[in-house]
């Protein structure tokens, strides 16, 4: 049976409140307040150390994606006419998906989601060298071992924002508010599914790491989410994501010089021709008369766009939210194996998604200025981690002192420890507080991890500019 009541609740870790709306609120306020979410300013969306305000960051795309998810969420609320027990929780339905949506991009790193390769790329090769002498294991310990490798090996920012929220800023969200930025639902250090698994979808990334499976656990049970299952706003979230970057992307391209005006036409007709999508030519071509009759005018450009985006989106939104409710139960289950705009293949609107996503592929994303860019942030963000290898190749006991502002013998140490973030170094401290230690060989291993782990916190926390300039300064460079 249907019934959001237990799905949007009073759970919390701390201090839970009496009403549903106040929670909302509550939630409201500690996310808009959170510095994470502050730093998606200087954070890239597609063009890493971009200076013009115009171009969207991290930020501004995630307002606009909170904004196309009250819509879904409303539009949904309105067709489903007061049924499945959503009577007195609209508020809270639409609250979280806007929520969660402003939240979806606070674990990723700077300059991009090509950062998650050069995060996992180090970690894999000079990380892993590291920890491989760092401790010998004997076979009791080899699995617990291999589990920490694939997961510190693992990073992605839909895990990282789970980590953001409840270790890092330790927002005490609401159970409810946490779930729905649970992408994925799939540890760092489990295998990828195969392609027959029945959700394999939902599994095809990992969604949160080893240090926050407790959490994660303890949310799924209070929210009756069964393994491997999605918490139903989720897939809204998804959805207003998938939506709002496609006109974005182009736009932001035209404002970089990349695409012209004649470009984005020209580039939709030929893509749409060649996959026989008549249902995007038709909108397009009817905007872009309508621009061309205001040529002489310098906003032309904007009035194409602008018409198109508004008619697209609320094209797309009438569209997943007709999905989202004809596919309810499973939905409300978490085991649609499926996001929602990419459903039903033969749908004339997921023909126009495509045509828009292999536009950016072939034309902005696989742009030469773009793809410099991202290895210049390559550089930088490699350069950062060995920069900071000094601190993973103590041993846990100089470490620990090194934390407690107690004296070590390696200098370097002392001064590296105290640029790194005193709410990442808390989060070590606690984690490294609740290892059973009546294994000294779990202990260490455990203790690296976690001491990986906050490296990685500092160094995906930082924004563009700063990880640029700490680059510079810690290589001595002007």
């Amino acid at each position: 049976m249907i019934d959001y009541n237990k799905k949007l609740t009073l759970h919390r870790e701390l201090y839970p409140m009496r009403d549903i709306n106040i929670s909302c609120e509550s939630d409201r306020g500690r996310i808009l307040s959170a510095p994470s979410l502050r730093r998606l300013q200087k954070k890239t969306q597609v063009f890493p150390l971009e200076l013009n305000a115009a171009v969207r960051s991290r930020l501004t795309h995630s307002l606009e994606v909170s904004q196309t998810a009250r819509f879904i969420s409303k539009t949904i609320l309105k067709k489903a006419k007061g049924q499945f027990g959503l009577a007195g929780l609209e508020d809270a339905f639409i609250s979280t998906a806007e929520m969660t949506s402003l939240l979806h991009d606070i674990g990723n790193p700077p300059f991009g989601h090509f950062a998650e390769i050069a995060i996992n790329d180090w970690m894999s090769k000079s990380g892993m060298e590291i920890f491989d002498n760092h401790v010998n294991v004997n076979e009791e310990n080899l699995d617990l071992k291999n589990m920490l490798v694939a997961d510190i090996c693992n990073f992605d920012g839909n895990a990282q924002a789970i980590r953001v929220v409840t270790k890092l800023q330790r927002l005490n969200l609401s159970y409810s508010q946490i779930a729905s930025i649970l992408k994925y639902t799939r540890a760092a250090y489990e295998e990828k599914p195969n392609k027959d698994d029945k959700y394999s979808y939902l599994k095809k990334k990992p969604g949160y790491y080893y240090s926050e499976k407790e959490i994660v656990s303890k949310i799924k049970d209070a929210l009756l989410l069964e393994e491997g299952c999605r918490f139903p706003i989720t897939y809204i979230m998804e959805a207003a994501d998938d939506i709002s970057y496609l006109n974005a992307d182009i736009e932001d391209a035209v404002d970089k010089g990349i695409l012209k005006f004649e470009d984005i036409f020209r580039l939709i007709k030929e893509e749409c021709e060649k996959m026989n999508e008549t249902y995007l030519l038709d909108l397009v071509e009817g905007f872009y008369n309508k621009a061309k009759e205001k040529e002489d005018e310098p906003y032309q450009f904007n009035l194409f766009l602008t018409l198109t985006r508004a008619k697209l989106t609320h094209a797309l939104v009438e569209h997943v939210s007709d999905v989202y409710l004809e596919n309810h139960e499973a939905l409300f289950n978490g085991s649609f194996n499926n996001a929602l705009l990419e459903y039903d293949k033969s749908s004339k609107y997921t023909k126009a998604v495509e045509v828009l996503q292999n536009i950016s592929i072939k034309y902005i994303y696989n742009n030469k200025d773009i793809q410099t860019l991202e290895l210049k942030g390559h550089k930088i963000l490699t350069s950062l981690f060995d920069n900071y290898t000094p601190l993973l190749k103590l041993s846990s006991e100089d470490f620990q002192k090194l934390v407690n502002d107690e004296q070590i013998s390696c200098f370097i140490s002392h001064r590296l420890i105290r640029r790194l973030s005193s709410k990442h170094i808390v989060a070590y401290k606690n984690s490294v507080t609740n290892i059973e230690n009546n294994n000294e060989e779990r202990y260490q291993l455990e203790e690296w991890y976690f001491r990986a782990r906050l490296l990685i916190d500092y160094i995906t926390g930082m924004t563009d500019d700063y990880a640029y300039d700490e680059y510079k300064t810690l290589n001595a460079l002007k």
